[in-house]
C-alpha cells in the first residue's frame, strides 16, 4: 500500500500519520489546534530497536560487539526505523497499522508493527518487535514533540517519578539513582508503577501521557517544545538493561495520550 500521509479522524480530533517519514505521527489537532511541533524531524517518531543514546554506538549482542553509526557523535541515538519508510498494512477512519522491516545497519532481521488508534479524546500507540530468526536485544519508545505554547500560557508538566537517573557528562545514565531534581531536563526517570505525566496548557487543554512501561525520558531544553518519551528501558539500555526479543517472545509496548478541554478551548 502507499506510503502517502494518512489522516485519521474521531470527533474533532485529527491525526496525520506519515509512513514515508519514519512511521511518525506528524500531527495531532484538537478542535483545529496543533499539539505537536511541526517539521520533518518532529511530530512523534518511534524509537526502535533502541531508545536514546548508545554509548559510542556499541553494544554487546551475545558474544559479539556491534557498532551502530554515530548519528549523534560520539553516540548512536534513537534507533533506525525513523530513517526508513514504513509500509501501510491497513487503515480505517480512525486507525492505521504500519510495519517496518529491521534492516542495515541493524544486524538482525525483524519486523516492527505500529498501531495508531484515535478516539474522540485519546490517541493510543502500540508497537511490537518480533523475529522469526536470531534473537537480539531491543527497546521500544516514542519521542513526541509537544508544542510548548498553543497560543496562551506555556505548558506545565506534572509527574512524580520514583527516581531520576544520574546523567553523566556524556548525557548517559551513570547507574546512580537520584531524588528527582527540577528541570530543565534531558533526563531519564523511573516510574515503577507505569509512566504517568500530565501536560497542562492553562485554560486550554490537559493531556495525560500514560504507559505500562516504567521508564520515561523528559526533554524540555528547547524553547519550542516539551518531549515526554515512554520507553521500555533507559538510554544505553542495550548495554545496561537488555531485553531479548526471541522467536517465542516478542517485545511490545503501548502509550496513550488522553486529553480534556479546559476553559473555552
Amino acid at each position: 500500500m502507499s506510503d502517502e500521509d494518512i489522516t485519521l479522524t474521531a470527533g474533532d480530533a485529527e491525526v496525520t500519520v506519515q509512513p514515508g517519514n519514519g512511521g511518525r505521527v506528524g500531527g495531532l489537532r484538537i478542535g483545529g489546534v496543533e499539539l505537536l511541533r511541526q517539521g520533518a524531524r518532529f511530530g512523534c517518531f518511534p524509537m526502535v530497536p533502541w531508545c536514546g543514546r548508545i554509548r559510542d554506538g556499541r553494544f554487546l549482542d551475545g558474544a559479539e560487539m556491534r557498532q551502530m553509526p554515530l548519528n549523534a557523535p560520539p553516540h548512536a541515538i534513537h534507533g533506525t526505523v525513523r530513517d526508513h519508510a514504513w509500509r501501510t498494512a491497513r487503515t480505517s477512519t480512525d486507525e492505521a497499522v504500519l510495519t517496518c522491516e529491521l534492516a542495515d545497519p541493524w544486524p538482525h532481521p525483524g519486523l516492527v508493527t505500529q498501531i495508531i488508534a484515535l478516539t474522540e479524546d485519546a490517541l493510543t500507540l502500540t508497537m511490537s518487535v518480533e523475529t522469526y530468526e536470531s534473537s537480539f536485544p531491543a527497546q521500544i519508545g516514542w519521542h513526541p514533540w509537544f508544542n510548548r505554547n498553543l497560543g496562551g500560557e506555556d505548558v506545565t508538566l506534572d509527574f512524580d517519578p520514583a527516581w531520576q537517573e544520574e546523567r553523566g557528562e556524556d548525557h548517559l545514565p551513570t547507574g546512580n539513582r537520584l531524588d528527582p531534581k527540577p528541570g530543565p531536563w534531558d533526563d531519564c526517570f523511573g516510574m515503577p508503577g507505569g509512566v504517568e505525566a500530565t501536560l497542562t496548557w492553562p485554560g486550554q487543554l490537559e493531556l495525560k501521557v500514560t504507559s505500562r512501561e516504567e521508564w520515561v525520558v523528559v526533554y524540555d531544553e528547547q524553547r519550542e517544545a516539551v518531549c515526554v518519551e515512554p520507553q521500555t528501558g533507559p538510554p544505553n539500555g542495550l548495554n545496561t538493561l537488555p531485553r531479548l526479543v526471541t522467536p517465542l517472545d516478542p517485545l511490545e509496548a503501548t502509550t496513550t495520550w488522553r486529553w480534556r478541554r479546559l476553559g473555552s478551548f
